[in-house]
């Protein structure tokens, strides 16, 4: 992991301190990079079959990976670190995509946004306890009236009815929240944008000979809106945020980094309307003005 900075403990040992400023910008811009990830797996399933849009999108990301990883000759990760390699393949690459994209084709943006409502808290959750984190208590209070205040808004906005999605969502919840947290550590030891071009690689295999099977069986038809969206899931989403995302939850902390995600379903809500023409209630304005006060008050809570 590059290092921006570095201070001398009084032992002498070198203690590294990123700069906590650019980390958080670098996660911000990961959340906005995924806020178009349903309005864009939306127009992409104009032109194609679920099952088509999301294994072609992985080959599409690996091979931009692949290109990076070969150009720049980056030895393959240890073996210490593929078994985290694989939680993120599992989590970010093949189960948050499929479990999203089959949820869409019955769900709107605005209701499939409760995932993302509730994806910081889950991760934060799971970070602590799978590294052992300790956020202080304001942070995790914080945390749940932002959460809270996301998912009454979302589910405002979808009319308060559960549907059969709902079960996609919720596991696509408990699967990104792995990757996400895998990730995050494995960018402590490794640059983050070689955490999740190794984890597309590694779904090369079965990736390719998905996709050739799904495009056998479903029909595609190309437009303008389909393609579009295909490219912004395979490189905006799948790689170009991700490699964002995860140098700045190296850099800030995943808890931290994870509450920035509190905003993303209201830009999701907003590029909803801009490229899919839903409608908002007037309660976006105060929902959001809700969400960046416990956004403010988690990055200022001490662990």
């Amino acid at each position: 992991m590059k290092v921006e900075s570095s201070a001398t403990a009084p032992t002498g040992i070198a203690v590294i301190t990123p700069t906590r400023s650019l980390g958080t910008l670098q996660a911000a811009l990961g959340v906005a990079a995924f806020s178009l990830t349903f309005p864009a797996t939306a127009w992409g399933l104009e032109g194609f079959g679920p099952w088509s849009l999301v294994a072609v999108r992985s080959v599409l990301a690996a091979i931009v990976a692949g290109g990076c990883l070969l150009a720049l000759r980056v030895a393959p990760p240890g073996r210490r670190d593929r078994a985290g390699l694989a939680v993120v393949a599992a989590g970010v690459v093949v189960g948050f995509p499929m479990l999203t994209t089959l949820a869409l084709q019955t769900s709107t943006t605005a209701h499939a946004a409760v995932v993302v409502g509730l994806l910081p808290l889950t991760t934060a959750l799971l970070s602590a306890l799978r590294m052992g984190t300790r956020p202080s208590r304001t942070f995790w209070t914080a945390a749940l009236a932002g959460a809270a205040a996301v998912v009454a808004f979302t589910v405002q906005q979808s009319g308060g009815a559960l549907t059969t999605a709902d079960l996609y969502l919720f596991a696509a919840l408990l699967v990104c929240a792995a990757g996400y947290t895998e990730g995050g550590r494995l960018a402590r030891v490794m640059p983050g944008w070689q955490v999740i071009a190794w984890a597309l690689v590694l779904c090369l295999p079965l990736s390719v000979p998905a996709a050739a099977i799904a495009l056998s069986y479903e029909p595609v038809h190309l437009t303008a809106h389909s393609v579009a969206g295909l490219l912004w899931v395979a490189v905006g989403s799948q790689f170009l945020g991700l490699v964002v995302w995860y140098r700045g939850m190296a850099a800030i902390g995943i808890p931290k980094a994870s509450q920035l995600q509190l905003a993303q379903p209201l830009l999701t809500l907003v590029w909803s309307v801009l490229l899919l023409g839903e409608h908002l209630t007037v309660a976006a304005p105060l929902t959001a003005a809700a969400v960046l006060v416990c956004i403010a008050v988690t990055q200022r809570a001490r662990g």
